[in-house]
């Protein structure tokens, strides 16, 4: 499969890595990490932010084989096609969350070798039941469960990162400046969503109670006084109050959007408010079963080592 890479990190000039959420839409300062031509950042309304190039590269953006970006993080429909998770949709509609057995069907291949679709013979009648993997797409998994299926799978892709750096070495591969720079973007992505909390507060706006979800590195306090200065475009009076945060969960926040964005609540250019109304307690609750974040020897070496830095090694020949 051929895959279009949607570069969303470049090199300032201080050789640090700068994500495409930090910076300004137009011409940049930052560089590519692959091949050192100067980028553009892209943050229009309809195609997912993103940098690129404003010269000539010595690398394609679009190559065979993956980008290094984290699970499960800012893409949950698993790379199905459309037609196929249309039908994911339409099977969990019938079926899934009936909870009643899916007959099989020669469309379900294809959600059958994802892992999206497992065989139960349990069930009566027998038949195919939806995976937590599968649920994902269709935003039916609790919180709770989505941590449990992407960390490993995070942790496995940095494995397999690391394996195939180690591989170039020992048989000294072309392309292993390239692959050290997967590594490096990818631990610099790893470091960022465990840099991060994850917070959720109720909003009294005039006669409206929102929602609010959330990630900051700096403390609350400040970030509140953010929302609220940002509130009062749209509102008189407004209170704020905390009910709860979790520290080393920026990877949830993308994924509960995409879990309850029907109750979406827009407010201009603001997009992170939602009006749950009688769901707001079991919204509350999805948030709370989730364990607190307990990180591995390996997660914590990430977070102490500087690797927003530059490989000292890497040189970009395009330079």
């Amino acid at each position: 499969m051929t895959y279009v890479w949607l570069l969303k990190f470049g090199v300032n000039p201080d050789n640090q890595l700068v994500d495409i959420v930090d910076v300004p839409s137009g011409k940049s300062d930052l560089v590519c990490p692959y091949c050192g031509v100067k980028l553009v950042a892209k943050k229009g309304q309809v195609k997912e932010h993103h940098f690129a190039h404003t010269g000539q590269t010595c690398r394609s953006v679009t190559v065979k084989r993956d980008f290094p970006s984290l699970p499960l993080y800012d893409n949950f429909n698993i790379q199905l096609s459309g037609q196929a998770l249309q039908l994911l949709k339409d099977l969990w509609k019938s079926c899934g969350e009936n909870s009643w057995s899916i007959p099989y069907l020669s469309e379900l291949k294809p959600l059958i070798k994802a892992k999206l679709l497992q065989k139960n013979p349990y069930l009566n009648p027998s038949g195919y039941e939806f995976t937590q993997l599968g649920k994902i797409p269709v935003g039916v998994l609790p919180l709770k469960e989505f941590n449990q299926v992407q960390e490993p799978l995070i942790l496995k892709k940095l494995s397999d990162i690391e394996r195939q750096v180690e591989l170039a070495k020992v048989i000294k591969a072309m392309n292993q400046e390239e692959r050290l720079i997967d590594l490096w973007l990818y631990k610099t992505q790893i470091r960022r969503i465990l840099e991060h909390r994850l917070y959720y507060l109720e909003v009294k706006a005039d006669s409206d109670t929102l929602h609010k979800i959330g990630v900051t590195k700096r403390t609350l306090e400040e970030r509140m006084l953010e929302i609220k200065r940002d509130l009062r475009n749209h509102y008189k009076a407004v209170e704020l109050r905390v009910l709860g945060t979790w520290k080393h969960r920026g990877n949830v926040e993308l994924y509960f959007k995409h879990r309850y964005q029907p109750f979406n609540y827009r407010l201009g250019s603001l997009t992170e408010y939602y009006k749950f109304d009688l769901q707001a307690s079991a919204v509350l609750n999805d948030l709370e079963q989730m364990h607190l974040k307990s990180l591995s020897e390996l997660e914590s070496d990430i977070l102490a080592a500087d690797v927003t830095l530059s490989p000292p090694l890497i040189e970009r020949s395009c330079l």
